[in-house]
């Protein structure tokens, strides 16, 4: 891995950001061979989880840096087995670093072609051909309409 992976804002993560995410998302959804699909330490996965940063890249490193507190040095460099503890702990400890974290992680995850497909989805865009969903309870949108029109 090179000494720095560029974000989506020209912001970089430095080496040792890179490997502790990558650990820690491998942690948030391991690979399954049950259902033969990748971790969200995949490469191809990784790379796109990389460039989702963007705007967060702050706050990201800050979640790593809390990680890297717990573990008491670098998140990678603790064995797997206490990966999953401190992972844990960042949850109970950091809750906000702990969701940015793992909602980067999924976002990507259920972007990549090979989980669309085990899925049982089509691996597209929504949009032009659209989703057929089923009927659902249109009351869930009475508090947005309750709040009246917002324009900016």
């Amino acid at each position: 891995m090179p000494n720095v992976r560029l974000v989506a804002t020209g912001q970089a993560l430095s080496s040792d950001e890179c490997r502790s995410l990558r650990c820690l998302v491998g942690i948030v959804i391991p690979a399954s061979a049950e259902y033969d699909v990748p971790g969200a330490d995949d490469e191809a996965i990784f790379a796109d989880i990389l460039s989702s940063v963007g705007e967060d890249s702050d706050r990201v490193r800050q979640a790593l840096r809390n990680l890297d507190e717990l573990s008491g040095g670098p998140f990678a460099d603790v064995p797997v087995d206490g990966q999953r503890a401190l992972a844990q702990r960042l949850r109970d400890e950091h809750p906000a670093s702990a969701k940015l974290l793992a909602e980067i992680t999924v976002k990507s995850y259920y972007r990549d072609d090979r989980v669309m497909r085990s899925l049982g989805m089509e691996p597209r865009p929504p949009f032009p051909k659209g989703f057929e969903l089923e009927p659902g309870d249109w009351s869930l949108l009475d508090p947005v309409r309750a709040r009246g029109r917002i324009y900016r």
